[in-house]
């Protein structure tokens, strides 16, 4: 079954999503945000501001989850200006950021991690991710620019929308098998 606001909320002061945002915010101060926080059937997680990094292609190198090489990816600057901080993306290539947010699942709780519409309209688009029941740690996220112009993806905002599902209790969570991606720092984490 899919989980509501007022569930989210209960998990949420156990120490599920932190830090937590009890309503859906769109507006700071002065300025629009693209949207983050509780919604009616989900969580908007907003992108870190410590670590985005982009493929950059290396001429005779392929890249290979089982051997990830580091040097396939290149940190990006965060910038700043009157809408908000952001990294750019260039036009047709993929980048992997951080939660801001750190996650701690309950054991009969799956999320499924999906894209936000302001996103995927200017070509961003979120891979949709299982976090299996028992995970905890800041998410590794993972984003491609579709279209053929430079985009920016904000620090701070939302830019995932994250659905809980509950299950009948499983016999092995991600915690019991200790999963490698258990843990993860507020760091981008590479594929092992």
């Amino acid at each position: 079954m899919l989980k509501n606001d007022r569930w989210i909320i209960e998990q949420a002061q156990k120490g599920m999503i932190e830090p937590f945002e009890t309503k859906l915010i769109s507006h700071l101060e002065d300025r629009r945000v693209i949207s983050y926080g509780l919604s009616s059937y989900g969580y908007d997680l907003r992108l870190a501001p410590n670590d985005f990094r982009i493929f950059r292609h290396i001429p005779g190198t392929v890249v290979n989850p089982k051997a990830f090489n580091p040097q396939n990816l290149e940190s990006v600057s965060l910038q700043e200006d009157e809408y908000g901080t952001f990294f750019i993306i260039p036009a047709n290539s993929y980048g992997l950021g951080v939660s801001l947010e750190r996650l701690k699942i309950p054991p009969n709780i799956t999320v499924v991690c999906i894209g936000k519409s302001t996103m995927a309209r200017c070509g961003i688009i979120a891979n949709i991710t299982p976090i299996e029941p028992s995970w905890e740690g800041f998410l590794t996220l993972e984003f491609s620019n579709s279209s053929s112009a430079d985009c920016r993806i904000y620090a701070n905002e939302g830019v995932l929308q994250l659905l809980f599902f509950e299950g009948d209790p499983c016999q092995t969570t991600y915690a019991d098998r200790k999963g490698k991606y258990q843990g993860q720092p507020q760091s981008v984490t590479l594929a092992r």
